[in-house]
C-alpha cells in the first residue's frame, strides 16, 4: 500500500480553518489536544476550574492564558519605559539625541531630570497589559483550536504556519486596544509639557483631532510594526525552544519547571532580537506619525509617505535600532519567563506542539 505523505497546509488554508472556529469548539473525546489539557472554554474565557495541581488562586483567577499575557506584557514594558523613552527620542529627534544609547540616557537626565525617563509609564503599562491579554490569550486560543480543527499530525507538520497565523490574528485584535495608549505615550514622550498625565493627554488629543485622528492615526503603522513583530516573536521562540529541547535530548513535559523557564528566557532573547529587526522600520514610522506636525497635512497614508520620504529607508531601518534590540530582546525574554511563572501560579499549563508519533 502506498504510504501517504504528511498533510501540509498553506497560510490561507490555516486562516480558513481558523475562521471556522466557534467560540466553544467541540473537544476531543478525552478533552485533550496532543496529549495536553483539557482546554475547556474556561481556559480562554472564564474561571479556570480544574488546575493541576490545585492552587489557592484556582477558583479566583479568570482566563489564565490571557491574564498571564497581560501581566507579562504590562510588567515588562512598564519596567523598560526608560529604554523606550530614549529609543523614541532618538527616533524623533536624531539631530539632538546623537550621542548613542547610553549618551541618550545622560542627555535626558541632565536636561529634564531622571524622572523624565519614566514619561509615559502609565499608558505603557496599561496599554500593554490589555495588549498582552489579547495577544498571549489569543495565540493560545488560536493554536489550540486550529490543532483541534486539523488534527494532531497535520498540526505538528505545520506548527510554524500555525504559530504565524495564530499570532497574526491575535495581534490584530490586540492592536485595536493598544493603539490609543500608544498615541498618548508617544505624545507625552515627544512633548512632556503637552499634558500632566495620560487622562489629560487623551482628553486634549480628542478635543484637538477627534477620536480617529487622536487615537488611530497610527493604526496602520502599528499593524505593520506589531503583526510582523509578533509573528516573528512566537514563531522564532517556538522554533528556538524546540531546538534547545532537542539538543538536550528532552522535551517540555520531561524538564523541570526551572529548566523550562531557562529555555523560555534563552529562546525569548533570540526571538526578541529577530522580531525587533523585522519590525523596526514600522516602529520608526509609528513614533514619527504621533509627533505633532509630522508628515504635514493630508490623509494617514499621505503623512506616512511624506515621513518615509523625508527620513529615508536606511534611517527608518537603523535609527534607534541598537536600543530597540536591547529593549525587545530583554523584554521578550522577560515576557515568556513571566508568562510561564504566572501560568504555573494559577495551575494552568501552556500548550506545546508535540510529535504525535512520539511518546509524551
Amino acid at each position: 500500500m502506498r504510504k501517504e505523505s504528511p498533510a501540509t497546509f498553506t497560510a490561507p488554508a490555516l486562516s480558513a480553518a481558523a475562521a471556522k472556529l466557534s467560540m466553544v469548539p467541540s473537544p476531543a473525546e478525552d478533552g485533550k489536544v496532543m496529549g495536553q489539557g483539557p482546554f475547556p472554554a474556561s481556559y480562554f474565557l472564564a474561571v479556570w476550574p480544574h488546575p493541576q495541581p490545585r492552587t489557592p488562586l484556582s477558583c479566583t483567577i479568570a482566563c489564565p492564558g490571557a491574564l498571564s499575557g497581560g501581566i507579562c506584557c504590562g510588567l515588562t514594558h512598564g519596567a523598560l519605559t526608560p529604554v523606550d523613552v530614549v529609543k523614541t527620542r532618538m527616533q524623533l529627534d536624531p539631530a539632538k539625541y546623537n550621542q548613542g544609547f547610553i549618551g541618550g540616557f545622560k542627555q535626558i537626565s541632565e536636561a529634564e531630570g531622571a524622572g523624565a525617563l519614566l514619561t509615559g509609564l502609565m499608558p505603557t503599562a496599561q496599554g500593554y497589559f490589555i495588549q498582552g491579554w489579547f495577544k498571549f490569550g489569543g495565540v493560545e486560543f488560536f493554536k489550540i483550536n486550529i490543532t483541534k480543527q486539523i488534527g494532531d499530525e497535520a498540526a505538528w507538520n505545520n506548527r510554524n504556519n500555525i504559530y504565524l497565523a495564530s499570532s497574526a490574528m491575535a495581534e490584530f485584535i490586540a492592536d485595536i486596544f493598544l493603539c490609543p495608549y500608544e498615541a498618548c505615550r508617544i505624545r507625552l514622550v515627544s512633548n512632556p509639557d503637552y499634558a500632566p498625565g495620560m487622562a489629560a493627554c487623551a482628553s486634549k488629543l480628542m478635543s484637538e483631532y477627534g477620536f480617529i485622528g487622536a487615537f488611530y492615526s497610527g493604526f496602520i503603522p502599528i499593524l505593520f510594526k506589531q503583526i510582523p513583530y509578533t509573528m516573528a516573536k512566537f514563531a522564532v521562540q517556538g522554533a528556538t525552544a524546540e531546538q534547545i529541547y532537542t539538543s538536550l535530548g528532552t522535551d517540555s513535559s520531561s524538564m523541570s519547571k526551572g529548566g523550562n523557564l531557562g529555555v523560555s528566557l534563552s529562546s525569548g532573547v533570540v526571538a526578541g532580537v529577530v522580531a525587533a529587526i523585522i519590525s523596526h522600520p514600522a516602529d520608526s514610522l509609528l513614533s514619527k506619525i504621533n509627533k505633532a506636525g509630522a508628515g504635514g497635512t493630508g490623509s494617514m497614508f499621505q503623512r506616512l509617505g511624506n515621513i518615509a520620504a523625508e527620513t529615508g529607508i536606511v534611517k527608518l531601518c537603523t535609527q534607534g535600532l541598537f536600543a530597540r534590540c536591547i529593549m525587545i530582546g530583554t523584554l521578550t525574554a522577560g515576557q515568556f519567563g513571566v508568562f510561564d511563572i504566572v501560568m504555573g501560579m494559577v495551575g494552568a499549563k501552556k500548550f506545546h506542539f508535540h510529535d504525535p508519533k512520539a511518546a509524551h
